[in-house]
């Protein structure tokens, strides 16, 4: 890699570490994005420095915020693996996620023991609710022709 695509690339794992996510995963994200091809294991062990484990925990996961996809190669158990989309996938990802901890603070509210406590609880819920509404508004308009 070029030290611009390095830093990218750095940038990306820092980025995502920030967001929870392993750096590791981040790199891996930085990385693909910036390929014109589908990487295998190898290619991102050997480019990223990381290990076995690391590239393999980093696919699950981007695959599973629906940031890369796996390729099968026939006739073999390795898979290649590209960047899908961009970030309008994590957004999407992220809305849904919140979406599910907006339920779970609904489902709560008969628990609260005083009036004042289910006050802040539908103020967090609220809080969740206009973040959902704001990214589906952002993602609509990036959708439309």
């Amino acid at each position: 890699m070029t030290p611009e695509q390095e830093r990218f690339v750095s940038t990306m794992g820092d980025t995502m570490a920030a967001w929870n996510l392993p750096r590791a995963t981040g790199r891996t994200y930085g990385f693909l994005l910036l390929q014109g091809a589908p990487s295998s294991s190898d290619d991102l062990r050997a480019a990223l420095g990381l290990s076995a484990g690391a590239v393999s925990t980093a696919t699950r996961e981007l695959v599973s915020w629906g940031l890369a996809r796996t390729i099968a190669q026939p006739g073999s158990r390795r898979l290649l693996v590209e960047a899908a989309g961009g970030l309008e996938q994590l957004l999407a990802a992220s809305i849904e996620r919140a979406r599910t901890f907006i339920r779970a603070l609904q489902s709560a509210e008969e628990l609260t023991e005083t009036a004042q406590a289910a006050a802040r609880l539908r103020d967090v819920t609220d809080l969740f609710a206009a973040y959902v509404d704001a990214g589906a508004d952002v993602l609509h308009r990036h959708r439309e022709p």
